[in-house]
């Protein structure tokens, strides 16, 4: 199976493309979508969705993973990276990706077996999971590929997760 793990955004969006085989994870690819601050926001939405698009026409992943958000002050912030996230979510959905959505919280449980962990545990731990020379960057990248390891590991408990 192959799984697409997004770190949900508007600026920055990260990818992690893993197969999981097995209980063997394998990195395809990684990396980000980057929308520039100067454009408006329909704009930039658009250019998530196409650079997401094409991802998933090149790699062909089999099911998506993504991060839920968690903001405590910016509301017009969370907001916007709602709007981004939305459109992340209705991509995947358009090209028959059902859609697993973890929190901080169970994306560290998985990846470091504390939900409290730091974040450059949770970097060490991706990186030694997924038998990475070195830690991926930038962190976007790498808490998508987190997000994708979450979503290996709770193969079994999947559809307690789904966006249906």
């Amino acid at each position: 199976m192959r799984i697409l793990g997004i770190d949900p955004g508007l600026a920055i969006i990260g990818y992690g493309l893993i197969d999981f085989i097995g209980n063997k994870m394998n990195v395809i690819d990684y990396g980000c979508i980057y929308t520039e601050s100067k454009l408006n926001l329909p704009d930039r939405l658009l250019s998530i969705h196409n650079n997401l698009t094409e991802l998933i026409r090149t790699y062909s992943p089999d099911e998506a993973a993504i991060e839920e958000l968690f903001f405590n002050k910016n509301v017009k912030t969370a907001i916007t990276v709602g709007h981004a996230r939305g459109v992340e979510i209705l991509t995947c959905k358009i090209h028959g990706l059902n859609i697993y959505e973890y929190t901080p919280l169970q994306i560290k449980q998985a990846v470091v077996g504390y939900g409290r962990a730091e974040k450059h545990q949770v970097q060490e731990m991706v990186k030694m999971l997924l038998n990475l020379e070195e830690i991926p960057k930038p962190d976007d990248a790498a808490d998508a590929l987190a997000a994708a390891i979450t979503h290996a590991s709770s193969y079994n408990f999947k559809d307690s997760f789904v966006i249906r």
